[in-house]
């Protein structure tokens, strides 16, 4: 399973789903599901996700087995 960080990150760059979603090319509907853990990212979507941010893609993604 994979779990993810986005909204911890999108909150300390003041950030709402619109706008994350606008900046990677995705729904708002997307980064929520991504949220909730009801969608895995492609490898393309986490990188972007990642680069938004700047940091790397294990710093907001982890896989948990």
């Amino acid at each position: 399973m994979i779990h993810n960080r986005i909204k911890e990150y999108r909150a300390k760059h003041n950030m709402s789903q619109e706008e994350l979603a606008s900046l990677v090319g995705v729904r708002r509907e997307t980064i929520g599901n991504l949220e909730k853990g009801r969608y895995n990212p492609s490898l393309v979507l986490a990188w972007n996700i990642a680069k938004v941010f700047g940091v790397s893609i294990e710093e907001i993604f982890t896989i948990e087995e």
